[in-house]
């Protein structure tokens, strides 16, 4: 029973934390105030910059304050972050927008996957983890299948309507954060240094290389659902009323997939099961940055494609989680390892948006489509055989 309530209440709490019901228009949205692409991709580089500088700061205070207080903090940052916007529709405003945004999400990135499993590893249930991060996962993407799928009408009435709901979806978050038991780990409060991080991923290579093995996933999936969803449907000529539907349908493929991924294991272990689904998403990418696809309607095939991204996307997250934590050799610091690897995902994110602004500027959105299916693909399989090679090295070490 107390596990059933701690998974109702830390479902609820990422269900309402992270419906940001203004994702499917942002872009529309800004570009309506009068912000050019240029514009618009740097407040997105900017937003991932801020996004690495805090992470370690807050991974830090997670583990020394507490998770679930980061948890609290980020709720209450992401209500200020939306009820800021509809008064400072400008350049400067939406900055401030994102860099509060980066500031939630910061707080809890790392925290709130080391809430989970350092709760259940105290309570004897680490077996329920990967399960229970993708359900999470999925619960907290289907409230966004119908509530994306109404947002472009929901614009068309009310202009600034969309950050309103989003910040009452933060408000109702905090109310779950707040209920969440706290764990054995936060009571102890264990305090490190800083330096104690960087040492830890000095000493521990293969999980620095578990870390960017899920780098080309992540960028790739933040790009696409952020970045580029809006400018991809665009190109293709679908209206802005039918985004949040198409942002909809996408959602429901990733909750399938978020919500059972143990299936993967009959077939790969989750190194491969990495490597490969990413190898999935640069297909999908390849597929999007096609005119004319085997005589397939130009749109259809954008939706196959946007459809297989958002499946694997869904199948990879709670598999890739589950390995970091495992690699993870000192539980003090779970919530600061774990936002090092933020760190590095919203790094190369930086200067990924900022040169996709440049080529939406230039008309050559396709060609950056393929470029990044080809790279991602390209090192992963890199990374890939470095982590079979430190794996071999460590094994040779433990039997010499």
């Amino acid at each position: 029973m107390k596990l059933k309530r701690l998974f109702f209440t830390f479902n609820a709490f990422q269900f309402f934390f992270s419906l940001l019901l203004w994702v499917p228009i942002f872009y529309e949205y800004q570009k309506r105030v009068g912000l050019n692409d240029t514009e618009i991709f740097k407040i997105q580089s900017i937003y991932y910059l801020v996004f690495c500088l805090l992470e370690i700061p807050t991974g830090y205070l997670a583990d020394w304050l507490g998770y679930r207080l980061c948890l609290i903090l980020g709720s209450i940052t992401l209500i200020i972050a939306n009820i800021w916007i509809p008064f400072a529709p400008t350049y400067i405003g939406f900055l401030g927008h994102f860099i509060m945004i980066a500031l939630a999400r910061s707080f809890v990135s790392g925290a709130s996957s080391a809430y989970l499993y350092e709760t259940l590893h105290q309570r004897s249930a680490l077996d329920e983890y990967k399960e229970a991060e993708g359900k999470a996962r999925a619960y907290s993407l289907v409230g966004k299948v119908f509530c994306w799928a109404m947002i472009g009408p929901i614009m068309q009435w009310h202009f600034t309507l969309p950050y309103w709901l989003t910040a009452l979806n933060a408000g109702i978050g905090l109310v779950f954060a707040y209920l969440l038991p706290n764990t054995i780990v936060e009571a102890k409060k264990s305090r490190a240094s800083i330096t104690e991080i960087f040492s830890i991923l000095f000493n521990n290579p293969y999980l620095v290389l578990i870390m960017l093995q899920g780098v080309a996933l992540f960028v790739l999936a933040r790009i696409c659902q952020v970045n580029l969803f809006q400018p991809i449907l665009q190109n293709k000529g679908f209206a802005v009323v039918t985004y949040g539907m198409v942002m909809a349908l996408m959602t429901i493929f990733e909750a399938i997939g978020a919500f059972r991924s143990k299936w993967v294991h009959r077939y790969l272990n989750d190194l491969n099961a990495v490597f490969v689904f990413t190898c999935f998403i640069g297909v999908s990418f390849w597929m999007m940055s096609k005119y004319y696809f085997f005589g397939i309607d130009l749109k259809l095939i954008t939706i196959i494609a946007l459809c297989l991204f958002s499946y694997v996307i869904g199948i990879s997250f709670p598999i890739q989680r589950q390995l970091i934590n495992q690699a993870i050799p000192e539980p003090r610091l779970r919530a600061s390892l774990l936002s090092s690897e933020s760190i590095i995902d919203r790094a190369v994110n930086s200067v990924v948006a900022s040169s996709l602004g440049i080529a939406l500027q230039s008309g050559q959105l396709l060609p950056f489509l393929k470029k990044s299916a080809i790279y991602s693909v390209l090192s992963v399989f890199l990374i890939a055989l470095m982590i079979r090679f430190v794996r071999r090295n460590n094994y040779e070490k433990s039997i010499s």
